[in-house]
């Protein structure tokens, strides 16, 4: 493994041996020069995503943070619902 040094970033960067489909590093190749970067830094910015904590809350926590309604318990949720459905459209 050989290690050097990035001068424009200063962080260290080692070098990774991967295997794959000679046809897909082709397209890959293709697809990195009509992009203007190399296989190494599409490579590296995967790994950055893929590798950072999501920004996106997931629907659970969201869910959570919901205020609980104010209705009993015993509440009867179908007579609720057309009360409010006859206060806002005058049925």
């Amino acid at each position: 493994m050989r290690i050097f040094v990035n001068k424009q970033e200063n962080k260290m960067k080692a070098r990774l041996n991967l295997t794959i489909d000679q046809s897909l590093l082709e397209s890959m190749k293709v697809y990195a020069a009509n992009r203007h970067t190399s296989v190494s830094e599409l490579v590296e910015t995967y790994f950055k995503r893929i590798s950072r904590p999501a920004k996106r809350k997931n629907i659970l926590h969201l869910v959570d943070q919901l205020s609980s309604p104010a209705i009993g318990q015993k509440a009867n949720l179908k007579e609720l619902f057309y009360e409010q459905q006859t206060e806002k459209y005058g049925f």
